[in-house]
């Protein structure tokens, strides 16, 4: 086996390479930006050389240069992780004429397979089948949409060179495919460098099923059965489960098999994924396009199958042929990963940056795994996916891996920025994906239901966030300020949430407090210790951790995660106050286009600038019918956070 390997990556996919590359006996190599010269996998590395600045561009996609460090510090193989150099053929080639050994598939495998377009032609070759569309060169606009005429609305409109979806857009009617299209390419151009697009009939009631394969030097080909990735928003992965729930045995093996020959179509070599886009209704199932590089949920297959896919890699990287053949590969049990993302789902899923001020995962196990590149402290940043973690659960069945879901979620605890943690569980405990009937449009379909306006945290909260402050601040017998004599020991804890205040009042009785709640009183006893908070609220016991940190008070518990500012009781200035007259950034960014002129009349919802941040665009609309006074940016430039971009008068 080789003695020593680059991974040519970061975060969780460095960290779960080094870990199974120092199982194996091999040395490794990390090479890091700027942003990540703390970073846990640079720790764990055994040697850790620079690149440059965080950008990608400067750093992590410098080919030339993550070559030239595998030759002095004697690496002999690279391993690519996900994204960046993992799908790039050049680097593949450059590589191989280096003598240095790339873990993962040919370069011709990748060129064949980088062009969704490309792709679909090979594919139709090789009787793989394919779901109605144009994937030719002609990108003429006009063009185009006669295509999608042709094919029939709703058409998905798809970067040809694309991936976690960018550069993608449904179009219902029509009269919006022109805007689609250029938003699509604009879009696609900024994250791939490539505008060429390919369009193609949309499924109303599609689910996404993707077969691991994996091909060896020496001929052979398997599948390790398939992965559900239904659950999707914005094109994007957001649960992802093996195996797929109420797929048919027979199904899973013509599947499994058109993905073997989509692989040796292309003279396959190392992990791949296909993905297969399959009709609900009908059950039949449609070539998507096939990933050649390992894939961010492969976690869920390794559990399964009871296989470590990284070891995998390195095997066949190193000319050793698979470890199982077909026939040898089982399914055992079932296993679900969520996607632990820094994100605002409240705002639309806009990534979060901060710095992580407390950060507590659940216990790992046999049936829960937690793979993550972050830890305490670590600082989220605008340069990469924001990405947390990805929490992994088993289970002997599909039931017990949802229990096992929920429970761990209930265990994670992140302050410092937004997550998608309260999210998910929503999700985890809705009857439709309980029930296994799933598509891409569950999310959409049910969005009131898993995107409920935020709620006002209950009495009971309250007052468990009352008696923590008071116990981590407060001694009765040192009448602290706040506090007066007059009998009984009395405090006030003052608290609020967006434009909502909460004035509670405290009484200490020898051993137990009272506290109103407004109208709500409850008989309490707490001790606090540390951030574990046990209370006895009128006889029910219940435990909560309560995160303090500046102002703000996070509190995790049964039924939830609450945050809030606290308030110093005799200092409350008043709250500053926000109008819909001046709309801000809500994150750093790029404008792309200014949509309406000073003095312009606006209706409710209209755009009125796009944002590009992280890749992604972000429409800016108009609160409410009336008129635009200034625009303070034009298309082109840079915004930081919070910025005023339009100002806005409402009618």
């Amino acid at each position: 086996m080789f003695k020593k390997i680059l991974i040519a990556n970061r975060g969780e996919i460095a960290c779960r390479v080094i870990k199974t590359a120092r199982q194996m006996g091999m040395r490794t190599v990390a090479v890091y930006s700027d942003a990540d010269a703390d970073a846990r996998f640079v720790k764990m590395a055994d040697e850790a050389w620079r690149l440059g600045p965080a950008p990608a561009a400067e750093s992590y996609l410098k080919a030339e240069l993550i070559l030239d460090i595998a030759h002095q510090s004697g690496a002999e193989a690279i391993h690519p992780g996900y994204g960046f150099l993992s799908e790039n053929e050049g680097f593949a080639e450059a590589c191989a004429n280096a003598g240095i050994s790339f873990i993962g598939p040919p370069a011709a495998a990748i060129a064949a397979m980088g062009s969704k377009s490309a792709a679909k032609a090979l594919m139709e070759t090789a009787a793989v089948p394919l779901v109605p569309g144009y994937h030719g060169d002609n990108q003429q606009p006009d063009f185009l949409q006669q295509q999608a005429d042709g094919i029939g609305y709703p058409v998905l409109i798809k970067a040809s060179a694309g991936g976690g979806g960018k550069g993608m857009r449904i179009v219902e009617a029509a009269a919006d495919f022109a805007a689609a299209l250029a938003s699509c390419q604009r879009e696609a151009r900024a994250s791939f460098g490539d505008d060429k697009v390919l369009v193609e009939k949309y499924l109303t009631r599609p689910r996404h099923v993707e077969i691991q394969v994996f091909a060896d030097q020496h001929g052979s080909c398997v599948y390790l059965f398939e992965r559900d990735c239904s659950v999707q928003r914005r094109h994007q992965k957001v649960l992802e489960e093996a195996p797929a729930p109420h797929l048919p045995a027979d199904t899973r093996r013509a599947m499994g098999e058109a993905a073997c020959a989509a692989a040796r179509a292309v003279g396959y070599v190392g992990a791949g994924t296909v993905e297969f886009i399959m009709d609900v209704d009908s059950g039949r199932f449609y070539f998507m396009e096939m990933n050649t590089r390992l894939q961010v949920e492969h976690p869920v297959t390794e559990m399964i199958t009871e296989q470590d896919l990284v070891a995998w890699q390195l095997m066949v990287a190193n000319g050793q042929p698979l470890p199982l053949q077909q026939d040898a590969l089982r399914i055992h049990g079932h296993a679900i990963e969520a996607r632990i993302y820094a994100e605002d789902p409240d705002k639309g899923f806009l990534p979060a940056t901060g710095t992580l001020i407390h950060l507590r995962p659940p216990q790992e196990t046999a049936q829960v795994r937690v793979d993550t590149g972050v830890t305490q402290g670590d600082t989220i940043t605008p340069f990469y996916d924001p990405m947390i973690a990805k929490l992994i659960v088993w289970g002997d069945t599909r039931e017990a891996a949802l229990a096992q879901l929920d429970a761990a979620l209930g265990q994670y605890q992140v302050v410092g920025v937004s997550t998608n943690i309260p999210f998910l569980r929503r999700i985890v405990r809705h009857h439709s994906f309980a029930s296994g009937e799933v598509d891409t449009g569950l999310i959409a379909r049910h969005h009131d239901d898993l995107l409920p306006p935020p709620a006002a945290p209950t009495p009971q909260s309250l007052a468990l966030l009352a008696l923590a402050e008071t116990l981590a601040t407060a001694s009765p017998s040192d009448l602290p300020s706040g506090w007066r004599l007059n009998g009984q020991l009395q405090s006030r804890q003052v608290f609020e949430q967006e434009d909502q205040r909460w004035s509670l009042a405290l009484t200490h009785q020898r051993d137990d407090f009272l506290v109103r709640v407004g109208e709500v009183s409850y008989q309490a006893r707490a001790e606090l210790v540390g951030e574990r908070l046990t209370a006895i609220l009128d006889g029910k016991r219940l435990t909560a951790d309560v995160v303090r940190h500046g102002k703000q008070r996070v509190m995790f518990a049964e039924d939830g995660i609450v945050s809030v500012q606290w308030h110093d009781p005799f200092a409350i200035a008043a709250a500053e106050l926000h109008g819909e007259t001046h709309l801000k950034a809500p994150m750093p960014g790029r404008v792309v286009a200014v949509l309406a002129a000073a003095g312009s009349k606006v209706e409710k919802g209209q755009p009125l600038l796009i944002l590009e941040a992280m890749k992604m665009e972000h429409t800016i609309s108009a609160p409410a019918d009336g008129v635009v006074k200034a625009c303070f940016f034009a298309a082109g430039e840079q915004v930081c956070d919070g910025d005023e971009l339009v100002d806005f008068e409402a009618a």
